[in-house]
């Protein structure tokens, strides 16, 4: 079975521009591929897990990643998948975000010896003159075309800026220039691309006359059709600033069941065969094959040591607590106690398992807030200020803090 074969078995492809040739690049590691990240964040998360896992497979198999950070696009904002125009960064954030971003990267892509390249498209959208861009560039794309494109008709009812009717000419000039500077032959990106992908394509052929390539991942969602990789209306970031180890297991320990095979098959490195068998497993071994994605996932991200350690604090949960050394601490002010103690909702903002009190309140009214293992309904509850240190809080199933007293 060769790479492509892999990817298809695996289900990771969405739409090919030409199957053939497409399997005939990355089979015998003939690819030069690239994928874009924009820097709206000074981390990635797991939205871009699956891609990063994707040029992983690709270079063990001898093809080349470039990894294109949209330090030029990033002034603009890719309206796909958006009902409001993304927020405007400073160019000191943006390259923040994109020194961040190798950080990250490198845990999952081999940058040693030319194997795989990091650029920005600062270095050629930034010095363009718009006048000669227009008049190269602009004759190749039919506007007619570019709105009836589906990353563009989401956005006509509310409004769309032509400011961001940019993005997709700017992200096919990137092909472009990565064509013309390092033979880049193949674009990846999630399926919500598919558009602005073929315009790259388009541009080349009409400018140079050669073919190149497209491919879409599909994206990574729950069997009722939800984009994966938030909890609590929050990212699951890769950065453990953000989204401690331990945090980050616990999202893959509890997917759904109907989900966690699939996971494993999207996402893990297991072999074929391994999670072939697998797929017959129901019942009770589905928690083991959660386990399995949460440990998997976690090493990927953060390292074995960590892993393990994340792996340990689940299982003494799921057992009976003894053992909650490894579950993320909240610290509190001793300063914040009043008559004897903390109320629950201002506990649960202070360790960051609620945004608001009215949404700690709702937690706590609905049932989803444990104290210690013991459910408390009550939104005026007080935790006693001799119960604090070392306070177990959970809200929902997923998430856990331990309340360190300072």
């Amino acid at each position: 079975m060769g790479i492509y074969e892999e990817l298809v078995a695996r289900g990771l492809i969405a739409q090919v521009t030409d199957e053939n040739e497409i399997k005939e690049l990355i089979n015998n590691g003939k690819a030069v591929f690239y994928i874009g990240f924009d820097p709206t964040a000074d981390s990635l998360h797991v939205g871009h897990f699956m891609a990063l896992c994707l040029m992983r497979r690709l270079q063990q198999h001898g093809n080349k990643p470039i990894a294109l950070v949209g330090g030029g696009t990033g002034m603009i904002g890719d309206p796909s998948g958006r009902t409001d125009m993304r927020k405007m960064m400073t160019v000191e954030t943006i390259q923040h975000n994109c020194e961040c971003f190798k950080k990250q990267m490198s845990r999952f892509i081999d940058f040693s010896d030319g194997k795989a390249l990091m650029v920005n498209n600062a270095d050629w959208l930034m010095n363009l003159n718009y006048i000669e861009f227009i008049r190269d560039v602009g004759p190749c794309f039919s506007v007619n075309n570019m709105l009836r494109a589906e990353c563009y008709k989401q956005r006509m009812e509310k409004g769309l800026s032509f400011l961001e009717f940019n993005y997709m000419i700017m992200q096919s000039y990137d092909f472009l220039e990565l064509y013309k500077r390092y033979g880049c032959n193949m674009q990846f990106g999630g399926d919500d691309q598919w558009s602005n992908m073929l315009g790259g394509t388009e541009l080349i052929r009409k400018k140079l006359g050669v073919n190149v390539y497209a491919m879409t991942q599909t994206l990574l969602t729950t069997s009722d059709g939800k984009k994966m990789g938030k909890t609590a209306g929050n990212a699951v970031w890769l950065d453990p600033e953000k989204t401690s180890p331990y945090e980050f297991y616990q999202y893959w320990r509890n997917v759904e069941d109907a989900d966690v095979l699939r996971c494993i098959r999207m996402l893990t490195f297991l072999p074929l065969e391994q999670i072939d068998e697998m797929d017959k497993w129901e019942g009770s071994q589905l928690n083991t094959a959660k386990e399995i994605l949460a440990y998997e996932l976690t090493e990927l991200v953060h390292g074995k040591e960590e892993a393990e350690k994340a792996q340990a604090a689940s299982r003494a949960l799921f057992a009976d607590g003894s053992d909650n050394a490894n579950i993320p601490a909240a610290q509190v002010s001793a300063a914040d106690i009043r008559d004897g103690g903390i109320d629950l909702i201002s506990l649960l903002v202070a360790a960051g398992l609620a945004e608001t009190r009215s949404e700690a309140r709702r937690n706590i009214q609905q049932g989803g807030v444990t104290v210690n293992g013991e459910k408390i309904t009550d939104f005026k509850y007080v935790v006693p200020e001799a119960e604090l240190d070392g306070c177990m809080l959970r809200k929902g199933k997923k998430r856990y803090k331990k309340i360190v007293l300072k």
